[in-house]
C-alpha cells in the first residue's frame, strides 16, 4: 500500500502520480488528491482518498468504479470540460498544430452533446458452466462482465434495454456462447443485432421471435441477417427518414449527431458540389443535400443503399449519388477530388491517412474533417496543413459524457501558398 499525490488526469481519465519508480496510474483518483493505493508496476488500485479534491462530486451511478463505461463521474462539470478540451489541445501541440498563442478561440469550448443520453449501446453476455448469463458492460481494464439492470446515461427509449438484453441472452443460453448484443433506439422501436452466437437453429429462432413480440421490438438480426422484422426501424436524419440495415453505424447520441452536422453544414454553406467520404447512412449527406449536390462514398454498400433510398423519397433534396468504395485501399484520387468545391470525411477511429494525403495534394478549397479519435485527427490534420491548408477552427464535441472519448470537427481552407505550414511549434 502506498500513499500517492495525484498530479493530473491522464488521457483515460485516470489520476497520475509521479514516484521514484516512474508514473503510477490510478483510476478514479483526481488531480490534487492524496490517496492510498495498491500499486503493481504502473497500475494503482484506489483504496482510500486521504485528501479529496475540491472538484470531487458524488457519482450518480451505483456501478461507478466497477463498470468500465464511465471514467470521470466524480469530476465537477467545469473542471471536467477543461480536462476534456485539454486532451485535444495537448494533442494539437504535440502534433505541431497548436493555435493557442496566435488565436485562442481557434479551438472552441467543449460542446456538451449528451442530450437525452445514449441511443445505442452494446451489452455483453457471458455464461458460466451453469446458471444465467451475466449481461452488461465490461469491467474497467478486465474481461469480466458487470451484470447490470439499468444504466443512467442511456436515453429514455433505451431504459428497458438491459432487461431485454438479459432476455435475449436467456433465449440463446443453451449454447453458452459469449454474445454481444447491440441495441439501437429508433423511431419505431428498438433494433437489435446479435453477434457471437453463429447460425441459429429453429428453436432458437422461435425463442428470439417470442422475445421480439413480448418486448415489442422493431427488429432482431443475427450477425447482420434479419431474424424477425416486425416493422422497419427508422431514423430521422435532417428532413429524411432512413431505414438502416442491421448493425449500421450511428452516432451515439442524437444531440451528438446534430452538433456534428450543424458544424459541418455551417462551414460548407455555399458549396455547390460536395463529396461526403465515409458517408455511412448520410449523417452529413442528407443534410448537405438540402442546398448542394452530394456524392456519398463508403465501403458499406447496404448503408449507402439506405442513404440513397432516403434521398430519393425526401422532397426538396438536390442530387445525391453514392459509390461503394474502400477509401482505405482506394482513396479518391486528386483528379476526382478536384471536381468538388468541398469535402467532408468522417472515418472510423483509425482515421483517413491515405485519403488525407491525396486531399493534401488536391485543389479542393474547403475540407471538414470529422473524427472520433484525437490522435488520428491530429495526424490527418498535420497532413492537410503540410499540403497547404489552413486550420480555421477545431470544435471538441462531447457525446460520450464521463469518458475520455471526443468527437472533433476541424475546418480546413486551401491557402494560396502551397508550402508546408505549421500553425505553431
Amino acid at each position: 500500500m502506498e500513499e500517492l499525490r495525484i498530479e493530473r488526469l491522464g488521457q483515460r481519465g485516470e489520476g497520475i502520480a509521479r514516484t521514484a519508480k516512474g508514473p503510477v496510474y490510478v483510476p478514479h483518483a483526481l488531480a490534487g488528491e492524496i490517496v492510498l493505493a495498491e500499486v503493481a508496476g504502473e497500475r494503482g488500485l484506489l483504496v482510500e482518498i486521504l485528501q479529496p479534491s475540491s472538484d470531487r462530486i458524488a457519482p450518480f451511478c451505483p456501478y461507478y468504479g466497477i463498470c468500465g463505461g464511465c471514467a470521470v463521474q466524480t469530476l465537477a462539470p467545469a473542471t471536467y470540460a477543461d480536462w476534456k478540451r485539454g486532451l485535444l489541445l495537448d494533442a494539437l501541440r504535440h502534433a505541431g498544430l497548436s493555435p493557442l498563442d496566435s488565436d485562442p478561440a481557434l479551438v472552441g469550448p467543449l460542446v456538451d452533446a449528451h442530450g437525452l443520453g445514449r441511443r445505442r449501446a452494446t451489452f455483453h453476455a457471458r455464461f458460466a458452466a451453469s446458471g444465467p448469463a451475466k449481461v452488461g458492460f465490461m469491467q474497467a481494464r478486465a474481461h469480466e462482465v458487470i451484470d447490470l439492470d439499468a444504466c443512467p446515461i442511456l436515453a429514455p427509449a433505451m431504459q428497458g434495454a438491459p432487461a431485454i438484453a438479459h432476455k435475449l441472452a436467456a433465449a440463446l443460453g443453451a449454447a453458452r456462447k459469449p454474445l454481444d448484443i447491440a441495441v439501437t433506439a429508433t423511431l419505431t422501436g428498438l433494433d437489435i443485432d446479435l453477434r457471437g452466437h453463429g447460425p441459429l437453429d429453429p428453436r432458437e429462432t422461435r425463442a428470439l421471435t417470442r422475445v421480439a413480440e413480448s418486448e415489442d421490438l422493431a427488429r432482431i438480426a443475427n450477425h447482420g441477417a434479419r431474424v424477425i422484422e416486425r416493422r422497419a426501424p427508422l431514423l430521422r436524419i435532417g428532413r429524411a427518414e432512413v431505414a438502416p440495415p442491421p448493425g449500421a453505424f450511428l452516432q451515439a447520441t442524437q444531440a451528438g449527431e446534430e452538433a456534428l452536422a450543424d458544424k459541418v453544414c455551417a462551414a460548407l454553406a455555399g458549396a455547390r458540389r460536395i463529396a461526403d467520404l465515409f458517408a455511412g447512412l448520410g449523417t452529413f449527406s442528407l443534410r448537405l443535400a438540402e442546398k448542394a449536390r452530394v456524392h456519398a462514398v463508403d465501403s458499406e454498400g447496404a448503408e449507402l443503399e439506405a442513404l440513397a433510398k432516403a434521398a430519393r423519397s425526401t422532397p426538396g433534396l438536390l442530387d445525391v449519388t453514392v459509390e461503394t468504395r474502400d477509401l482505405f485501399v482506394r482513396p479518391l484520387a486528386i483528379a476526382e477530388l478536384n471536381a468538388f468545391d468541398a469535402v467532408v470525411f468522417d472515418p472510423p477511429r483509425a482515421g483517413a491517412e491515405a485519403q488525407a494525403r491525396t486531399l493534401a495534394a488536391s485543389a479542393v478549397p474547403l475540407v471538414a474533417a470529422v473524427s472520433c479519435n484525437i490522435q488520428s485527427f491530429c495526424r490527418d490534420a498535420a497532413l492537410l496543413t503540410a499540403g497547404g491548408y489552413a486550420l480555421e477552427s477545431v470544435t471538441p464535441i462531447d457525446q460520450f459524457r464521463y469518458s475520455p472519448h471526443l468527437e472533433i470537427v476541424g475546418i480546413f481552407r486551401r491557402t494560396k501558398a502551397r508550402r508546408p505550414r505549421r500553425l505553431l511549434g
